[in-house]
């Protein structure tokens, strides 16, 4: 059965297969099955990334920015009944622009709308927003696992 959203972090862990340190998404606000979705993380002071990136000057890595845009495109690709229960492993990414750092206290809203899907393999057009400033964006490719 596809959740409606919103939705919190036990629902998020029945789709995905992510668990803490590594989840990284705390609530689903949109969901619109193999199609879009968008999701939201708090930023908090005690994630376990700030005390070596940077000391003295805490930063979300921009790896870790990219991975919170493809957890939430694999909400909308999971979700979906044929393939809940898989894995979907990140085979690329096009276009990556970084234009804000993201620092504790701040709330990313990651928007993944999935534009082509071909088999197993599909592409999403991700944006990370922090308010209405642009944090990130690229385009995601996936691998679902069959």
């Amino acid at each position: 059965m596809i959740p409606a959203a919103p939705f919190g972090r036990d629902e998020i862990e029945r789709i995905l297969p992510h668990r803490d340190p590594f989840l990284l998404l705390d609530e689903v606000i949109v969901l619109e099955p193999g199609r879009k979705v968008v999701a939201t993380r708090v930023v908090r002071a005690d994630d376990w990334w700030f005390p070596g990136h940077f000391p003295g000057r805490p930063v979300m890595p921009g790896v870790l920015v990219v991975e919170a845009m493809a957890q939430a495109g694999a909400v909308a690709v999971l979700v979906e009944e044929s393939n809940r229960g898989k894995i979907a492993f990140f085979a690329g990414i096009d276009d990556c622009r970084f234009k804000r750092v993201v620092e504790p206290g701040d709330t990313l809203t990651l928007t993944c709308e999935i534009d082509a899907v071909r088999g197993p393999i599909g592409r999403g057009k991700a944006t990370a927003h922090v308010g209405e400033q642009l944090a990130a964006r690229g385009t995601l490719t996936f691998a679902v696992e069959r």
